[in-house]
């Protein structure tokens, strides 16, 4: 018996649902992707890590860098003598001191004699010598040993060993003397005022002249040869080549070098104070001698640190012109920009 009921009709027009249906662009329309969130926190885990590298630099740097020049200004406005409170308040008046000194007015006269010399005779010997021994030349790495040896000694020990070659009468220096005739020399070397300061430059350059002769022996080295080979095929002759083109290849090297010069004459002291201690009568001072002076010797802490104030000022300002119209261009390529531009 057939079945009263009926069986279910499908509706031709409608499609088999299997699900919601997706919505579909329209058109030309197109779906862009979500952008991905900054991850916030990954950032900031990135500036921690960085951060936590730099602090012990910076603490290093604020403990032994700004917080002396801090206390040395601040202790440069008092007449103080290093015991007991300081309240003794003179404002300007140990920089007004300054400017009336003798003393500090022949050391600021004598650091310069220490560089105009150290830049027209010191750089330009360790500049030829660098050149020589640029060369082939059989054992010249024993002769760079030997010029760049004085370097390696301390201050110290290259004073307390000039000082008895120059010692008055049984000294190396007045056996030479007399046996070249200079008997006007004898004894006169580090106790005569007009004698001095030329004696103690010869120190100066038998020390430091073996490292910048070696910054130019790198210098020289990076010179590419096809450069050299080139300016020989178009006919120029060996002064030619270093007139124009070795030369003007060293310029940084030989800027840089200029700089080390100035301030380490600037600031000039182990090796005076162990020799000469400033004297005779002041003639063989510098700034630094006069700051230790008048700041361990004397008790007037508080010109003492004027005396460093400016001395700190003169290299500062010095090292920021420097580099602000003479090394910039030498340091504009060292600067990138972030992101790769």
């Amino acid at each position: 018996m057939p079945s009263s009921v009926a069986p279910p009709t499908e509706n031709p027009t409608e499609g088999p649902t299997e699900g919601p249906a997706e919505e579909r662009p329209r058109g030309d329309a197109t779906v862009q992707p979500p952008a991905p969130a900054r991850s916030l926190p990954r950032e900031l885990r990135s500036w921690a890590a960085t951060a936590w590298f730099l602090v012990p630099a910076l603490a290093l740097f604020l403990a032994f860098v700004l917080a002396p020049i801090a206390v040395a200004v601040h202790t440069s406005f008092f007449s103080w003598g290093g015991v007991g409170p300081m309240d003794d308040f003179v404002g300007l008046a140990n920089y007004t001191r300054l400017l009336a000194d003798e003393v500090f007015l022949g050391d600021l006269g004598r650091g310069l004699y220490l560089i105009v010399l150290s830049i027209t005779v010191q750089l330009p010997f360790a500049l030829l010598t660098a050149v020589l021994l640029n060369q082939k030349l059989r054992g010249r790495a024993v002769y760079r040993m030997l010029f760049f040896a004085p370097y390696v000694l301390s201050e110290v020990v290259t004073a307390v060993l000039f000082t008895m070659v120059f010692l008055p009468g049984d000294g190396m220096a007045d056996h030479l003397a007399g046996a070249l005739g200079l008997e006007g020399l004898r004894g006169k070397w580090l106790a005569d005022p007009s004698t001095v300061m030329p004696t103690l430059f010869v120190v100066m350059t038998w020390k430091y002249f073996g490292f910048h002769m070696m910054l130019f022996l790198a210098g020289l080295q990076g010179i590419p040869r096809e450069v050299l080979d080139a300016a020989s095929i178009d006919g120029a002759g060996a002064w030619q080549r270093f007139r124009y083109v070795t030369l003007p290849l060293l310029g940084p090297t030989i800027r840089i070098s200029v700089f080390l010069s100035v301030i380490g004459a600037i600031q000039l002291f182990d090796l005076v104070w162990v020799m000469t201690a400033g004297g005779p009568n002041h003639s063989s001072e510098t700034m630094a001698i006069s700051m230790f002076q008048y700041g361990f010797k004397r008790y007037q802490v508080g010109y003492a640190s004027a005396i460093s104030v400016v001395l700190f000022m003169i290299s500062l300002v010095f090292s920021l012109f420097y580099q602000r119209y003479v090394l910039r261009r030498d340091l504009s390529g060292a600067v990138t920009t972030g992101g790769g531009r």
